[in-house]
């Protein structure tokens, strides 16, 4: 045994996974490799790496062991002692960078209790714990060249969150909601952080009888004011991200889909600030399709990043499962394509293995599954516009309103006189196919 005079020896978490998972191509059937993710292959200009922006979230990934609302933890970790030890945060950031750096994953996301304790019910002892945790994760940064593409609060965990954060009736909780943004703005600057994400986990109600509903959601808008001035206040620069949400944990959240939250902006002039961060398995929950959410968020100019999983049709409740539908995926990085990028945002998968995957390789694999589903879908998107058969057949659909009196309808130089004097010249419009079949028989084509 060495000695203690010794440098000691960095332990390796997860042993059996090669220190760099390789793109070894199509044939390839080893599981701890990709297959169409190839990071620095140039795709549109950029590099597949660029357009992807992949990301690990550090809840699910390191602290999720497993557990269901019907069932106990399954999965032990090597790297956790399941004590809410500083000791124990430092091993399992050390564990996490292993598998960051392993997966080729330039990104990392976290809530504020997910990497360091709540301690003893004091904000001053918590915040020391965080910082002191912080000032490892910084190490571990400057180490690997892994940084951080966003922070969070966990405003749903604790028990004075269960009415509310920033939505909370009690002023008091209101404060140390608002206080736990603070400190997160502080730790998300120091590590480099290039978003700020603000999901509202119990922000809405669970029955209207008593609920002040207007009322709520002006002191949420009131917190992202103070949000917003703390930000310009200390010269910070990250993109602010609501994550919509339609339900679970409460009945109704007030961030319910993409056009809620958009609306909710607009309404309190806030639309300058924020940027959403979209989660499929959110919107899907919302009752739209996978795609929907990205595809909206994009066209208006608000998508801002994404929190790459999907959810399971068949169970009412989020499942963070991870992505591997090529042709969901394939809609997605189109309207990435189309916006030229995600970034400052990324493809954070918030994903999480399933109860019964219980071994260390399982988290590599979800990952190099869903990475390789997204670099598919990047690949397939990039064909589709390259070759300009849907773009254009979804221009001809709408030709009429590139000339003539469809263009002075999008000019706004027509009233509705107008138009009643169009139709009783015209007479009436003659149906127009929408195609749906031919459309998705050629977006088949691609996936």
């Amino acid at each position: 045994m060495s000695s203690d005079n010794n440098k000691k020896q960095k332990t390796e978490y997860f042993p059996d996974v090669p220190s760099k998972i390789p793109y070894k191509g199509v044939e390839s059937t080893d599981p701890l490799s990709f297959r169409y993710y190839n990071a620095d292959e140039v795709i549109l200009g950029k590099p597949m790496k660029e357009w992807l922006r992949f990301s690990v979230c550090y809840w699910h990934t390191f602290r999720g062991k497993g557990a269901d609302p019907f069932g106990s933890p399954t999965i032990v970790r090597d790297f956790d002692d399941e004590t809410d030890t500083i000791a124990n945060a430092k091993t399992r950031a050390e564990a996490a960078f292993e598998l960051f750096t392993k997966l080729g994953v330039e990104y990392y996301t976290f809530h504020d209790r997910d990497v360091a304790p709540e301690v003893d019910g004091s904000l001053v002892k918590t915040n020391e714990a965080l910082d002191e945790i912080v000032e490892h994760l910084l190490k571990l940064q400057k180490e690997t060249g892994v940084k951080l593409l966003w922070a969070t609060q966990n405003l749903f965990s604790h028990p004075r969150y269960m009415n509310g954060a920033f939505t909370n009736p009690d002023a008091h909780v209101f404060a140390y909601a608002a206080s736990q943004v603070k400190k997160v703005l502080d730790i998300n600057h120091k590590l480099g952080g290039e978003n700020v994400v603000f999901w509202g986990g119990r922000e809405g109600y669970q029955t209207i009888l008593n609920t002040n509903i207007k009322r709520e959601v002006d002191h949420m808008a009131k917190l992202f004011k103070m949000a917003i001035k703390y930000k310009e206040k200390h010269n910070m620069t990250p993109q602010f991200l609501i994550e919509p949400k339609p339900r679970e944990p409460t009945k109704h959240q007030y961030d319910y889909d993409a056009q809620t939250t958009m609306c909710f902006l607009l309404t309190y002039g806030l639309q300058e600030h924020f940027k959403l961060n979209i989660e499929p398995n959110h919107t899907t929950l919302a009752g739209h399709d996978f795609e929907h959410d990205i595809i909206i968020a994009s066209q208006y100019g608000m998508l801002g990043s994404i929190d790459s999983n999907t959810g399971d049709p068949l169970l009412g409740w989020d499942t963070d499962q991870f992505p591997m539908d090529v042709k969901k995926a394939t809609l997605a990085m189109g309207a990435v394509i189309d916006q030229n990028g995600l970034a400052p945002g990324g493809l954070n998968f918030d994903c999480k293995v399933r109860r019964e995957s219980v071994d260390p390789a399982d988290l590599f694999i979800g990952h190099i599954g869903a990475m390789d589903t997204f670099a598919r879908g990047l690949r397939n998107a990039a064909k589709i516009r390259e070759d300009g058969v849907l773009s254009k057949m979804l221009k001809d659909r709408y030709k009429s309103f590139d000339e003539g009196f469809g263009k002075q309808v999008e000019d706004e130089e027509v009233t509705l006189e107008d138009c009643e004097a169009y139709v009783l010249e015209k007479g009436e419009p003659k149906l127009q196919s929408g195609q749906q079949e031919l459309y998705e028989m050629i977006l088949n084509r691609y996936t």
